[in-house]
């Protein structure tokens, strides 16, 4: 079977491959858009499915908007979608901590004024947001005053990520019993024209490496993001599609959780990515080969306008 995956979706297959699912998950950065452009296409392709009875949602690992942030970016692009539509690693994470880990107590978190939002809005309360500048010497960093009320260390993306708020959470850390979630670990964030920053991967490494734990993912390839679609918009697996840019986040997610995947080129992957990972007999990263690519989702466009 390994040989009949990676195969180029276009033509009659294209059809062949949208009758046979009822709904399609769609990656946001890298795939419908790139920074604060969307790419050529996306905006129709999206529409058209959903105008052929398809349902469609957005699972993305970028934790820096609310949902209804995402869907206000959608709408100004042109896609028809909804708040209900989007399940982004901030609004899962809040979703994670109250009804997988039954979470009583308060956040220490390393993120966004979209993650803070998405915690409140299930009763969660959090101290951390903002700059945390560095001040006194290595003894007064090692004692820095801790809240007690604080169970939980989360890392998401945070343009004020700094030396001390990694040295706050491993001091919170310390104590076995407090959780350590984080968004997702994406290592890098495309942008238009080719460019890349770094992900929010690269500051939950860090947190880790100091706290020398491992904390639990919540994004992309865990399955819980589809268990959030699942359990809210009655998602039948094997009649579900995976979209996505990314071969480790993406494409393991869809294989991880029995969906049909696909590769799209405008973003972080290259086919001889997902080449090398089909010819490298290693049956882990067999997981990271889609069943389809293309060179942009508006390749499906000729079809859904037809």
């Amino acid at each position: 079977m390994a040989g009949s995956k990676c195969t180029r979706l276009n033509g009659a297959l294209i059809k062949q491959v949208l009758d046979s699912v009822d709904s399609v998950l769609f990656d946001c950065d890298g795939v419908i858009w790139r920074g604060d452009s969307a790419v050529p296409g996306a905006a129709e392709v999206i529409n058209l499915l959903k105008k052929h009875g398809k349902n469609v949602y957005f699972v993305t690992n970028n934790s820096s908007k609310t949902r209804k942030l995402y869907a206000q970016k959608m709408g100004r692009m042109g896609f028809n979608v909804k708040e209900e539509d989007v399940f982004g690693t901030a609004y899962c994470t809040a979703m994670y901590l109250k009804t997988v880990a039954n979470f009583k107590g308060k956040v220490y978190l390393i993120g966004s004024n979209a993650l803070k939002q998405e915690l409140e809005d299930v009763g969660i309360q959090q101290t951390g947001v903002g700059p945390d500048h560095i001040s006194g010497a290595q003894s007064d960093w090692a004692n820095v005053p801790l809240d007690p009320e604080v169970k939980a260390v989360v890392v998401g993306f945070d343009e004020h990520f700094s030396y001390m708020k990694v040295n706050r959470a491993m001091q919170y850390l310390n104590d076995p019993s407090c959780l350590f979630v984080a968004t997702n670990t994406d290592t890098r964030l495309p942008l238009e024209g080719g460019k890349a920053v770094p992900g929010t991967g690269s500051l939950v490494t860090a947190v880790e490496m100091a706290a020398q734990r491992q904390a639990q993912k919540v994004g992309k390839p865990n399955g819980f993001m589809v268990d959030c679609v699942a359990s809210q918009c009655g998602l039948d697996r094997s009649r579900c599609m995976m979209v996505g840019d990314r071969l480790d986040t993406d494409i393991m997610l869809g294989t991880n959780c029995g969906l049909k995947t696909v590769l799209t080129l405008t973003g972080v992957n290259t086919l001889a990515d997902a080449q090398a990972h089909q010819g490298s007999g290693c049956p882990e990263r067999q997981k990271m080969v889609p069943d389809y690519y293309v060179e942009s989702i508006a390749d499906l466009l000729p079809f859904l306008q037809g």
